[in-house]
Formats: structure tokens, C-alpha cells, sequence
């Protein structure tokens, strides 16, 4: 496939999924309308329903993976959303550290079937994708896990680049899971904390307080990354 059909490619894989997950937020709306679903009945709805949660858990994993080929859709939002409907925040963490793992792997296997010509297509499409160049000769598992964890560039789309670049799938997979944990956990956290804004509005700025600190964490060990990776050069 030659260079030019691959931003061909990418605008029908962000043009696709964007109006699947338009349909769904559609669908989600008529549900909730219909049958008049709030998150204080969704625990009655469940007893009433036993297959209610397992739906309703299987829509937000199909949903991350289809949001991954939009490329630049944040993930945080699916975490919350994720968390902010599902009862129980143990389960909705299990969805979303499920959600990471398939979200991880599928842009990751296009860009691998893609090859490295992809490499040049994204950094022509992205400007963001040249901060990767920052990274250059550092290895691969705290590369991917310092670009997860600090989200310099979009999770999905650096995915994708990966898996161009050719980087070892295990070793990729160990650096961007533990990147994205610490991020699926702090915004499960978040959107379970929003349940409670009506009572207590004060609970919202605990998870608002780790966000600040997991990033100004993430950025530090982004920046010494860099910095060493420069030194060894």
C-alpha cells in the first residue's frame, strides 16, 4: 500500500468510528429516556435485569475499542463515563483495565500490518508524533510506558505509531499497560466520585487532587527520561 493511501485509510477509520460511537451515545440516550434510567435506580434495574450490568459492561468495552481507531479520542472520558454508570467501582475498574488491554493491542497489530511507511504518514498527519524523536535510542518498555503514563500524545495514536516502529508487542504491551493503569485508575476513581457531587461536592476533589499529582509525577519522569536518553547519546 503506498504512502498517500494510508491517510486515506486513517480519515476512514476516525470517519467510521466516530459515527459508531455517535450511534451508540444515541442508543445510550433512547435507553436511558425509555426507561428511565439514572444511576441512583441502575443497582434496582440490575436486580430486576440480571443481564443489565453485563450489557451494560460489555457496551463500554465494545465502545473503548471502537473509540481506538478514532485515534485522538481521550480515554479518560470512557474511564469516568465508565465508572460514573457502573455501581460498583471494582467492577467498573475490571472494565476498564479490560478496556485498556483490547484498546492497547488492536491499533497497536494495525500498525504493525501497516509497516514502518505508517511511521511517516502519522508524523506528517500528527505534528505531535515528532516528540517521539525525543525518545530516540531509549528502550522500548520505558519509552512506551513514559509516553502512556504522561499522555504526550494521544493513547491510541501512539499506539498505532508503535506498532509501525516495530517495537516488541511484550515489550510494548508491559510499558503502555503499566503507563495506563495509574490512568484507568484515577479516572475510575473520578467518575465514581461525581455519583456523589449532589451530597457531598467536596468528595470530587480528592480524585481532582491525584489527577494534579499524577501528572506532575508522570511529567517528571517523562523529563528525566528524556534527559537521560539525551546523555547516553
Amino acid at each position: 500500500m503506498a504512502e498517500k493511501n494510508y491517510n486515506k485509510l486513517i480519515k476512514i477509520l476516525q470517519v467510521i468510528s466516530g459515527i459508531f460511537m455517535i450511534a451508540m451515545v444515541i442508543l445510550c440516550i433512547y435507553l436511558t429516556q425509555k426507561y428511565n434510567i439514572k444511576v441512583t435506580n441502575i443497582p434496582e434495574l440490575s436486580e430486576k435485569l440480571p443481564s443489565g450490568i453485563l450489557i451494560l459492561s460489555i457496551g463500554f468495552v465494545v465502545f473503548s475499542v471502537i473509540k481506538s481507531f478514532a485515534l485522538i479520542f481521550p480515554p479518560a472520558v470512557v474511564f469516568s463515563l465508565c465508572a460514573y454508570m457502573v455501581p460498583n467501582f471494582w467492577l467498573a475498574l475490571g472494565i476498564n483495565i479490560v478496556s485498556v488491554f483490547l484498546s492497547l493491542s488492536i491499533p497497536y497489530v494495525l500498525g504493525r500490518f501497516t509497516g514502518s511507511t505508517m511511521v511517516d504518514t502519522l508524523k506528517n498527519k500528527f505534528k505531535a508524533i515528532k516528540k517521539i524523536d525525543d525518545f530516540a535510542g531509549a528502550n522500548e518498555t520505558e519509552m512506551t510506558f513514559a509516553i502512556k503514563l504522561s499522555g504526550l500524545l494521544p493513547g491510541d495514536l501512539s499506539s498505532l505509531l508503535f506498532g509501525a516502529m516495530g517495537i516488541s508487542y511484550k515489550k510494548y504491551m508491559i510499558g503502555s499497560f503499566l503507563g495506563m493503569l495509574p490512568l484507568a485508575v484515577v479516572y475510575t476513581l473520578f467518575g465514581y466520585a461525581l455519583k456523589n457531587i449532589g451530597e457531598k461536592p467536596w468528595v470530587v476533589a480528592i480524585p481532582v487532587v491525584v489527577i494534579i499529582v499524577f501528572a506532575l509525577i508522570a511529567g517528571l519522569i517523562t523529563k528525566n527520561l528524556i534527559a537521560k536518553t539525551k546523555a547516553e547519546k
